[in-house]
Protein backbone atom coordinates (compact mmCIF):
# COMPACT_ATOMS: atom_id res chain seq x y z
CA UNK A 1 0.00 0.00 0.00
CA UNK A 2 1.12 3.49 -1.11
CA UNK A 3 0.33 7.33 -1.32
CA UNK A 4 -1.86 6.35 -4.55
CA UNK A 5 -3.90 4.39 -2.40
CA UNK A 6 -4.97 6.61 0.10
CA UNK A 7 -7.67 9.49 0.03
CA UNK A 8 -5.04 12.47 -0.18
CA UNK A 9 -7.05 16.19 1.05
CA UNK A 10 -4.69 19.07 0.38
CA UNK A 11 -5.69 22.61 2.32
CA UNK A 12 -3.88 25.43 0.90
CA UNK A 13 -3.94 29.22 1.93
CA UNK A 14 -2.08 31.99 3.01
CA UNK A 15 -0.75 32.45 6.45
CA UNK A 16 -3.10 33.50 9.10
CA UNK A 17 -6.32 32.42 6.76
CA UNK A 18 -6.79 29.82 9.37
CA UNK A 19 -5.43 26.64 7.37
CA UNK A 20 -4.67 25.09 11.16
CA UNK A 21 -7.72 25.95 12.55
CA UNK A 22 -9.62 24.16 9.49
CA UNK A 23 -7.58 20.77 10.17
CA UNK A 24 -8.68 21.51 13.64
CA UNK A 25 -12.02 20.65 13.12
CA UNK A 26 -12.26 18.72 10.31
CA UNK A 27 -10.11 15.46 11.79
CA UNK A 28 -12.38 15.05 15.12
CA UNK A 29 -15.35 14.62 12.31
CA UNK A 30 -13.32 11.93 10.22
CA UNK A 31 -11.93 9.80 13.35
CA UNK A 32 -15.99 10.04 14.28
CA UNK A 33 -16.99 8.44 10.97
CA UNK A 34 -14.17 5.72 11.91
CA UNK A 35 -11.60 6.64 9.52
CA UNK A 36 -8.06 6.30 10.15
CA UNK A 37 -6.65 9.82 9.70
CA UNK A 38 -3.13 10.74 8.87
CA UNK A 39 -1.64 15.07 8.71
CA UNK A 40 0.89 16.29 7.22
CA UNK A 41 2.42 20.30 7.54
CA UNK A 42 4.00 22.04 5.45
CA UNK A 43 6.73 24.86 6.71
CA UNK A 44 9.97 26.39 5.28
CA UNK A 45 12.53 25.27 8.41
CA UNK A 46 10.45 24.34 11.58
CA UNK A 47 8.10 21.64 12.86
CA UNK A 48 5.78 24.69 14.47
CA UNK A 49 2.65 23.91 12.78
CA UNK A 50 3.41 20.24 13.06
CA UNK A 51 3.75 20.41 16.71
CA UNK A 52 0.60 22.26 17.32
CA UNK A 53 -1.42 19.51 15.68
CA UNK A 54 0.95 16.60 17.51
CA UNK A 55 -0.73 18.20 20.59
CA UNK A 56 -4.15 19.21 19.74
CA UNK A 57 -4.73 15.23 18.28
CA UNK A 58 -2.48 13.26 21.00
CA UNK A 59 -5.12 11.81 22.70
CA UNK A 60 -6.91 10.28 19.15
CA UNK A 61 -4.44 10.09 16.21
CA UNK A 62 -0.84 8.27 16.81
CA UNK A 63 2.05 10.70 16.91
CA UNK A 64 3.57 8.86 14.03
CA UNK A 65 0.63 9.86 11.89
CA UNK A 66 1.55 13.38 12.50
CA UNK A 67 4.05 14.59 10.27
CA UNK A 68 6.01 18.11 9.69
CA UNK A 69 7.86 18.59 6.24
CA UNK A 70 10.68 20.93 6.11
CA UNK A 71 10.74 22.15 2.61
CA UNK A 72 13.62 24.78 2.72
CA UNK A 73 11.67 27.05 0.28
CA UNK A 74 8.13 28.15 -0.07
CA UNK A 75 6.44 25.37 1.13
CA UNK A 76 4.46 25.43 -2.71
CA UNK A 77 7.34 24.00 -3.53
CA UNK A 78 6.70 21.31 -1.67
CA UNK A 79 2.99 20.96 -2.77
CA UNK A 80 3.04 21.99 -6.38
CA UNK A 81 6.50 21.67 -8.10
CA UNK A 82 8.11 18.73 -6.48
CA UNK A 83 6.07 16.87 -4.22
CA UNK A 84 8.31 14.21 -3.36
CA UNK A 85 8.79 14.91 0.34
CA UNK A 86 5.09 14.96 1.00
CA UNK A 87 4.70 11.40 -1.27
CA UNK A 88 7.54 9.69 0.98
CA UNK A 89 5.52 10.77 4.03
CA UNK A 90 2.56 9.53 3.34
CA UNK A 91 4.34 6.54 1.72
CA UNK A 92 5.47 6.07 5.43
CA UNK A 93 2.44 6.80 7.02
CA UNK A 94 0.54 3.89 5.45
CA UNK A 95 4.13 1.60 6.04
CA UNK A 96 2.78 2.13 9.71
CA UNK A 97 -1.30 1.87 9.17
CA UNK A 98 -1.87 -0.14 6.42
CA UNK A 99 -5.65 0.84 7.01
CA UNK A 100 -5.13 4.42 6.50
CA UNK A 101 -8.29 6.03 5.32
CA UNK A 102 -7.09 9.73 4.47
CA UNK A 103 -3.81 12.00 4.97
CA UNK A 104 -4.43 16.24 5.24
CA UNK A 105 -1.68 17.72 3.66
CA UNK A 106 -1.32 21.18 5.01
CA UNK A 107 0.58 23.99 3.35
CA UNK A 108 0.64 27.83 3.26
CA UNK A 109 2.89 29.71 0.26
CA UNK A 110 2.56 32.01 -1.65
CA UNK A 111 -0.27 34.20 -0.82
CA UNK A 112 -2.78 33.49 -3.32
CA UNK A 113 -0.90 30.52 -5.57
CA UNK A 114 -0.27 27.58 -3.27
CA UNK A 115 -1.91 25.20 -5.22
CA UNK A 116 -1.46 21.28 -5.48
CA UNK A 117 0.44 19.14 -7.48
CA UNK A 118 -2.60 16.33 -8.88
CA UNK A 119 -0.48 13.82 -7.99
CA UNK A 120 -0.19 14.88 -3.91
CA UNK A 121 -4.22 15.97 -3.46
CA UNK A 122 -7.38 14.19 -4.81
CA UNK A 123 -8.99 17.29 -3.54
CA UNK A 124 -7.68 20.71 -2.83
CA UNK A 125 -8.99 22.90 -0.27
CA UNK A 126 -8.16 26.52 -0.84
CA UNK A 127 -8.36 28.86 2.83
CA UNK A 128 -8.66 32.77 2.77
CA UNK A 129 -9.73 35.25 5.21
CA UNK A 130 -12.22 37.83 5.40
CA UNK A 131 -9.36 40.02 7.34
CA UNK A 132 -7.29 39.58 4.25
CA UNK A 133 -9.84 42.35 2.56
CA UNK A 134 -12.73 42.19 0.80
CA UNK A 135 -11.33 42.03 -2.73
CA UNK A 136 -9.40 38.72 -2.34
CA UNK A 137 -11.98 36.83 -4.47
CA UNK A 138 -11.54 39.40 -7.14
CA UNK A 139 -8.04 38.91 -7.47
CA UNK A 140 -8.44 35.51 -8.98
CA UNK A 141 -5.70 34.09 -7.82
CA UNK A 142 -4.99 30.31 -8.68
CA UNK A 143 -5.58 28.76 -4.91
CA UNK A 144 -9.27 31.08 -5.41
CA UNK A 145 -10.04 29.71 -8.55
CA UNK A 146 -8.73 26.37 -9.30
CA UNK A 147 -9.64 24.99 -5.97
CA UNK A 148 -12.28 22.03 -5.74
CA UNK A 149 -13.32 23.81 -2.29
CA UNK A 150 -13.25 27.70 -1.45
CA UNK A 151 -13.36 28.56 2.25
CA UNK A 152 -13.79 32.03 2.88
CA UNK A 153 -12.86 32.17 6.61
CA UNK A 154 -13.12 34.11 9.74
CA UNK A 155 -16.14 35.58 8.96
CA UNK A 156 -16.52 37.43 12.00
CA UNK A 157 -13.64 39.74 11.84
CA UNK A 158 -15.81 41.32 8.88
CA UNK A 159 -17.54 44.22 10.50
CA UNK A 160 -13.78 45.26 12.16
CA UNK A 161 -12.08 45.35 8.96
CA UNK A 162 -15.01 47.03 7.09
CA UNK A 163 -15.81 43.73 5.37
CA UNK A 164 -18.70 43.11 3.38
CA UNK A 165 -19.91 39.47 3.15
CA UNK A 166 -22.79 39.96 0.47
CA UNK A 167 -19.96 41.60 -1.62
CA UNK A 168 -17.47 38.68 -1.07
CA UNK A 169 -20.24 36.29 -1.98
CA UNK A 170 -21.28 38.00 -5.18
CA UNK A 171 -17.86 38.23 -6.55
CA UNK A 172 -16.84 34.84 -5.09
CA UNK A 173 -19.70 33.28 -7.12
CA UNK A 174 -18.53 35.05 -10.57
CA UNK A 175 -15.06 34.25 -9.73
CA UNK A 176 -15.32 30.95 -9.23
CA UNK A 177 -18.12 29.83 -11.80
CA UNK A 178 -20.16 27.54 -10.18
CA UNK A 179 -17.33 25.19 -8.19
CA UNK A 180 -18.32 25.49 -4.07
CA UNK A 181 -17.30 27.91 -1.92
CA UNK A 182 -17.91 27.81 1.92
CA UNK A 183 -17.95 30.81 4.80
CA UNK A 184 -16.50 29.51 7.75
CA UNK A 185 -15.85 31.00 11.31
CA UNK A 186 -13.25 28.11 12.20
CA UNK A 187 -13.12 29.40 15.88
CA UNK A 188 -17.26 29.29 16.32
CA UNK A 189 -16.85 26.13 14.39
CA UNK A 190 -19.74 27.86 11.97
CA UNK A 191 -19.68 26.29 8.22
CA UNK A 192 -17.26 23.04 9.37
CA UNK A 193 -20.18 20.65 9.22
CA UNK A 194 -20.30 22.05 4.94
CA UNK A 195 -16.87 21.65 4.33
CA UNK A 196 -17.08 18.14 5.68
CA UNK A 197 -19.32 17.20 3.59
CA UNK A 198 -17.78 18.45 0.78
CA UNK A 199 -14.10 16.78 0.88
CA UNK A 200 -15.70 13.58 2.31
CA UNK A 201 -16.70 13.00 -1.03
CA UNK A 202 -13.32 12.63 -1.98
CA UNK A 203 -13.37 8.94 0.02
CA UNK A 204 -16.00 7.60 -2.13
CA UNK A 205 -14.06 8.22 -5.19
Amino acid sequence: MGYRDVAKIGIGGPVGSGKTSLVKRLVPKLLAEDYEVGVIANDIMTQEDANVLRESFADTIPEDLVRGVETGACPHTGIREDPSMNLAAIDEFTERNPDLDVVLIESGGDNLAATFNPELADYFVFVISVAEGEDIPRKRGPGVTQADLLVINKTDLAPHVDADLEVIDEDTQEVRGGDPYVFTDCKAEEGIDEVFEHTERVLFA
